[in-house]
């Protein structure tokens, strides 16, 4: 028997055939990258972006880079929607010709940027090197906050990428002028940074533009505010932290970084030496089961010092370091013409037992001139424990306050001044605050640590940073998604990687970064 439909049932599938078809297109497109919503921006107010730096085109080694589509295609599916591009200009250029644009390069920066439309990623374009300016080595042959030829030829290149990317909306685009600049006079910096705005400004008046922080990108600077410009800070602090062990700064006697950080002074005068504000005896306040070790790392030394350890009240250990010419317990010997003695580099250890239930332990130098220390640390008597270290600041510029031991403590060091969350807030967040009330928008255009500090270190770390950027409703970019710094192919000896799309990687620090 044939089957029959009601009229009405036939009315339906015509109508409902349509209606269903447009709601699979629907929530197809609504799975499309490009669909999710763009964050208004401007120089006043910048949104609260997360994302990366991509470094393909940060340094022109022995040929060109481009940019690759699966950062995009990561970054987006992980819940990033910014990526900053530090470039450098000479991948651009024809033959070395500063003035000579290359276009065919500049269609791999059009590829990013439309990867950042497909993928819903805003992308800063920033000069990592520009014409007359650069961190990096080797330096330019000129210098463009003095030579008015190269402020020429950078405000040729700015103007270039501007009229070229004419068009785009600020909330997908912006320009980032100068790398890290160091120490540039303000005035200067404002000076040469208006010539770049107005260049880009005659082709895109409405361009959004960002120029980092003197210092390096740490020091905000108010002089811009006539530019109607954003400003761009740094995290990576304290370098001791961000950067151990890199091979582009100094690494010459490291130590180990901590987080929190006692501020503790290292440098010890003698009695004659001493006075209010120039360091002095360290005092360390704990129960002392006993088998414990001090190990005390003995920098440098003036002349003469005997450093003589107490442990409540009562001498039990004491070395006289005697400065001398040629050969001798230290590494190097150093004649100081100005003062006519010798203050030589020891850059050794000294170790010392501590007695069973002691309570308080005093360095001090007892007779002499003065002498630095860098490092302290506490080995529990436990075979195969680890032991606690207590960083030094060479710095003469305070007494050095007491410090409380707390074994087994995710910081055994403990002080009434630390470098924690809020000594961050205080010293990197409120000078930069101060600038984004007077109407000037703010973000952290890099942070990030490198992959030798100890994961869990940077871990506590990098929550204290974000925690903060958060409150302050700052977006912020790490230096890098892959490689030493990222969350992809860092090659950390103390990470546990999982295998992402071909790529090691760092799940505890990615969790981290998707939490704030």
């Amino acid at each position: 028997m044939q089957a029959r439909f009601p009229t009405n049932f036939l009315f339906m599938k015509v109508l409902l055939v349509p209606l269903i078809a447009f709601a699979l297109v629907t929530a197809a497109v609504a799975q499309q990258p490009d669909a999710r919503p763009w964050m208004p921006a401007t120089a006043q107010k910048l949104p609260r972006w997360r994302g990366f730096n991509l470094t393909d085109k940060f340094y022109l080694h022995k040929g060109p880079s481009a940019f690759q589509e699966e950062d995009f295609r990561m970054i987006s599916k992980l819940g990033f929607n910014f990526v900053r591009l530090p470039m450098d200009y000479r991948f651009w250029i024809k033959n070395g010709d500063w003035e000579q644009f290359d276009e065919s390069a500049l269609k791999d920066i059009d590829q990013a940027v439309e990867w950042g439309r497909q993928y819903g990623i805003h992308v800063c374009l920033n000069f990592h090197r520009a014409p007359g300016y650069t961190v990096a080595k080797p330096a330019e042959s000129r210098v463009l906050w003095t030579d008015t030829n190269a402020q020429r030829v950078c405000a040729m290149h700015w103007a270039r990428f501007a009229r070229h990317f004419k068009g785009i909306p600020n909330e997908r685009l912006s320009f980032d002028l100068f790398n890290e600049p160091g120490q540039v006079d303000p005035q200067v910096y404002y000076a040469v940074c208006k010539k770049m705005v107005d260049a880009i400004r005659a082709e895109d008046p409405d361009r959004l533009i960002i120029a980092d922080g003197l210092k390096w990108g740490n020091t905000a600077v108010p002089e811009l505010r006539p530019l109607n410009i954003a400003e761009a800070t740094r995290g990576y602090w304290p370098m001791e932290l961000t950067h151990f062990k890199a091979n582009w700064v100094n690494t010459e006697n490291v130590i180990p970084p901590i987080w929190p950080r006692p501020i503790t002074c290292g440098f010890i005068p003698g009695p004659a030496k001493q006075k209010a504000g120039d360091g002095g005896p360290i005092t360390i306040d704990g129960t002392f089961a006993g088998g414990e070790e001090m190990r005390l790392h003995v920098m440098n030394v003036s002349s003469q010092a005997n450093l003589q350890v107490e442990a409540d009240g009562q001498p039990i250990w004491h070395h006289l370091f005697q400065c001398g010419p040629g050969e001798g317990e230290w590494k190097q010997a150093v004649f100081e013409p100005k003062w006519k003695v010798y203050q030589n580099v020891y850059d050794r250890d000294y170790v010392v037992p501590i007695p069973a239930r002691a309570h308080e332990l005093r360095i001090s130098v007892t007779q002499g001139d003065w002498l630095k220390l860098n490092e302290l640390t506490i080995r529990p008597g436990e075979s195969g424990t680890s032991e606690d270290i207590l960083p030094l600041s060479g710095e003469v510029t305070a007494d050095a306050p007491p410090v409380r031991y707390h074994p087994g403590a995710v910081s055994p060091f403990t002080t009434a001044t630390m470098e924690d969350r809020a000594y961050l807030w205080r010293e990197r967040i409120e000078p930069w605050k101060q600038l984004e009330a007077s109407g000037v928008g703010v973000i952290v255009g890099e942070w990030g640590a490198y992959n030798k500090a100890p994961h869990d270190v940077i871990l506590r770390w990098m929550e204290d940073c974000l925690t903060n950027w958060k409150e302050a409703d700052w977006g912020w970019a790490l230096w890098n998604f892959r490689g030493s710094f990222g969350v992809l192919d860092s090659e950390r000896a103390d990470v546990q990687y999982e295998d992402y799309d071909g790529h090691k990687l760092d799940r505890k620090m990615l969790d981290l970064l998707q939490r704030y």
